[in-house]
This record gives structure tokens, sequence and C-alpha cells, in this order.
């Protein structure tokens, strides 16, 4: 992996990162899914035009943290404080000062993506489960039904009338 990428590579570390030349940016990507990106370009700038004006900067400084590493399952409030450059209880200090918490914006989030997520018949649920950082569809399921009464796909179902 090493010779591969040209540099030491630290397996096992805290965060998964990379730093690329700024010359990279010119590169064809050659495995990209152009739907996928599309889609969820999409998503995310119709929940930040939602949000606009009545949000502070600290959450979405933190929503966009945390959408970074939603697919991975690894959204922790340690994680997300380091890559904010605070520590966990600086943040929740700061959220705490705007009348929020760090479960409460997560889940928010989760949701928010979640009800746009299922506008997208062409999104399968499991991917879904999978963007929002469930390991599990039935988990993903369950958090969906405690948000908003129904199942990802009587949601679906409605939305679709």
């Amino acid at each position: 992996m090493s010779r591969f990428v040209g540099t030491k590579v630290e397996f096992d570390a805290d965060t998964d990162e990379i730093a690329l030349n700024s010359n990279a940016r010119e590169l064809p990507v050659t495995h990209a899914d152009p739907h996928l990106n599309n889609l969820l370009l999409k998503y995310c700038e119709a929940a930040l035009s939602d949000r606009r004006g009545n949000e502070s900067r600290l959450r979405t400084r933190v929503e966009n943290a945390i959408s970074s590493l939603l697919p991975h399952g690894r959204v922790v409030v340690d994680n997300v404080a380091r890559s904010l450059g605070m520590s966990k209880r600086t943040l929740a200090r700061k959220l705490s000062d705007e009348g929020l918490n760090f479960t409460e914006v997560l889940q928010q989030l989760r949701r928010d993506l979640a009800v746009r997520y299922l506008d997208d018949p062409q999104l399968h649920i499991s991917k879904i489960a999978w963007l929002l950082g469930f390991s599990e569809v039935s988990a993903f399921t369950h958090a969906f039904k405690r948000w908003t009464g129904k199942k990802p796909s009587q949601m679906r179902t409605t939305a679709a009338s």
C-alpha cells in the first residue's frame, strides 16, 4: 500500500484521511457514480435551502462534519469535535449555548435526509440505511418509525400517491 500511494500509510488511525497535491483535482475520477453524486447533491442542497436563515453557523458546521461520517457509521461526538478543531466538552458547551445537543442535531439531520432520500424510488431502503450510518435496515426502520410514526416503506408509498 505504501508503494502504491508513494508514502507511509498508517492503519488503525483515528480518522480516515488522505492528503493530495492540489493538482490532483484535475485528474479524472475513473469509478465515479454520477447518479449517486447528483442525487446526494440535490438532497443536500434542498436540505440546506430549507434551513437557511434559521440555523446557527455552528449547527451547520456540525451537520457538515456529521454528513461525511454518516455512511461510515462512525458518527461519534469525539470524531466530529476533532474534525471541528475542538474538544468534545467545548463542542457540547457551544451547542448547549445555542439550546442544542449533539444527539438532537444528529437525529434531526438523519431524519431530514431520510425523508428526502425516500422521495427517490430508485434508492433502495437498504442503501438509504447505509447512507445514514445504520448498520442494519431494521435499526433504520425503527428509528424512522420513532421520528415519523411510519415505516420507511409506508412513507415512500404515501409520497408516491
